[in-house]
């Protein structure tokens, strides 16, 4: 079992997949921020000017005190911070496909094998050493 898992580690599936794992939350908060400051604000614009995280259904309001301070949060439904994480996924998965395609565009084939030069059959055989037979 501890030779497995040495072959495995050796052939550097756990490296990769480190990388990935490191790189797919590099990939993930630069799309985030384009989502949240690039994306968004442009479909805000032409939705009539809403910013979509400020959008929400609140079901109950914050209760303020005499002082100012909240004394208790409102309790609302985000759907519009919904809105946002939809559109960065399907920005995420774009971005995924796009590097994944460009990946395999970049892996060479591998190269044809060449079969090695076909025998006689059993049967051809069999032919061959009656006629030889008959001599």
């Amino acid at each position: 079992m501890l030779k497995e898992f040495k072959n495995f580690i050796l052939t550097g599936n756990v490296i990769d997949f480190a990388v990935a794992v490191i790189l797919a939350g590099a990939v993930g908060l630069v799309v985030n921020g384009f989502v949240a400051d690039i994306i968004m604000p442009i479909v805000g614009h032409f939705a009539g000017g809403v910013d979509f995280a400020d959008l929400k259904l609140i079901l109950d309001e914050a209760v303020v005190g005499a002082d100012g301070a909240i004394a208790k949060p409102e309790n609302a439904i985000r759907w519009g911070a919904w809105i946002n994480t939809i559109v960065n996924l399907l920005i995420v998965g774009f971005v995924m496909f796009l590097l994944v395609k460009a990946y395999n565009k970049s892996k060479t084939p591998p190269a044809p094998v060449e079969e090695a030069p076909k025998g006689p059959t059993a049967e051809e055989l069999l032919i061959e050493i009656r006629d030889s037979l008959k001599k």
